[in-house]
């Protein structure tokens, strides 16, 4: 029996999205995949609150954030840094000889508007990276508010947000909040198997990689755009997760967004209650995650032990990130997994530990 997953990506999938991925293959230039994207890109850009272009990628998260930032700048760009996968991102820039810097906070803690204010005021850069939800510590960045102080001040520089644990998961107004790329991967709020990435891209943004002169070409964005408007994309698709992709959508849009939103919201608030009253929260209280749930080991359980437990009982949770490994554990509380699913983990947990 494989355990059903609270960690913070893959995700759970449902027997029905697995099936929707079972349907007979079709060719990526044929009129029946061009029907497929065509459907399920409007979906795409209702849940961004966008009408500009999202874009769909046979790749993890990864490659589109390296492409992303690959296209972004003419001058400098400002990494933020708050957590493992905001590192990343800031290791991918150097690693492509993007002109960059690090604006770095201690783990647990957020990128703020006004630490952002103080670095962009010197005006070296015309580009700026942003974790949404830094899943290694559980923090969700003011990405609204960043974003808002960014367009008022520094119009010229472009916003990039990684959205991987929080896509699907939490309200993200591309347009309202002048993005200008926000990425995921489908296998974390979307509860679909891994494999493809969702990436909005501001018309601005598709201007300024024009001026790019290695821009990459996998990820560039005038190459997807060569096929935008035939419905299809450059490269081979993937298909089978687009089909399940659409699938996703349409029992996204049933459940309702606001109710999406707020559905993850309450489980994660089941998980801070829990965590509060057994162990602590590890991050900084006001900038806390509706998404995964990182939890410092203040009782020095073995976390791996837990697991090993928590397995026989069919689930498992993720031990601490990198270097908080042993010293925090996480709990994910996002995508198809509802309230039941919670209370029913942690009664395990209790149980478990004696708790």
């Amino acid at each position: 029996m494989y355990p059903k997953l609270f960690i913070p990506g893959p995700t759970h999938v449902r027997e029905e999205i697995l099936q929707a991925q079972a349907v007979p293959m079709i060719g990526h230039r044929a009129p029946e995949y061009s029907a497929l994207q065509k459907e399920v890109t409007p979906k795409l850009q209702q849940l961004l609150y966008t009408q500009q272009r999202v874009y769909l990628f046979a790749s993890s998260s990864s490659g589109v954030m390296e492409g992303s930032v690959r296209q972004a700048s003419t001058k400098r760009v400002l990494n933020t840094v708050c957590g493992a996968f905001s590192k990343r991102w800031h290791q991918m820039t150097v690693a492509n000889g993007v002109a960059c810097d690090k604006l770095e906070v201690e783990m647990g803690q957020a990128i703020t508007p006004q630490l952002v204010d103080e670095a962009l005021a010197a005006g070296a850069y015309d580009a700026i990276t942003v974790v949404m939800n830094e899943t290694s510590t559980g923090i969700m960045n003011p990405v609204a508010e960043i974003a808002a102080l960014i367009h008022d001040k520094y119009p010229e520089v472009l916003i990039l947000v990684d959205a991987v644990s929080a896509m699907a998961g939490a309200k993200i107004e591309f347009d309202a909040w002048w993005l200008d790329v926000c990425l995921a991967g489908v296998q974390k709020c979307f509860a679909l198997p891994a494999g493809l990435a969702v990436c909005a891209v501001s018309d601005r943004a598709r201007e300024r990689a024009l001026q790019v002169p290695n821009r990459g070409h996998y990820f560039a964005y005038d190459q997807m755009d060569k096929k935008y408007e035939k419905h299809q994309t450059p490269a081979t698709p993937a298909i089978s997760l687009i089909q399940a992709l659409n699938k996703q959508m349409d029992d996204m849009l049933a459940e309702g967004l606001e109710n999406r939103w707020q559905r993850h919201k309450d489980m994660a608030a089941i998980v801070r209650e829990w965590a509060r009253k057994h162990f602590a929260l590890y991050s900084d209280e006001r900038y806390l995650s509706p998404t995964v749930t990182n939890i410092a080991n203040t009782r020095g359980i073995s976390v791996a032990g837990l697991n090993e437990s928590l397995r026989e009982r069919g689930a498992i949770i993720s031990n601490g990130y990198g270097e908080l490994k042993e010293k925090c554990f996480r709990i994910a509380h996002m995508g198809d997994l509802q309230i039941g699913d919670i209370q029913w983990l942690l009664e395990q947990i209790d149980d478990i530990l004696g708790l």
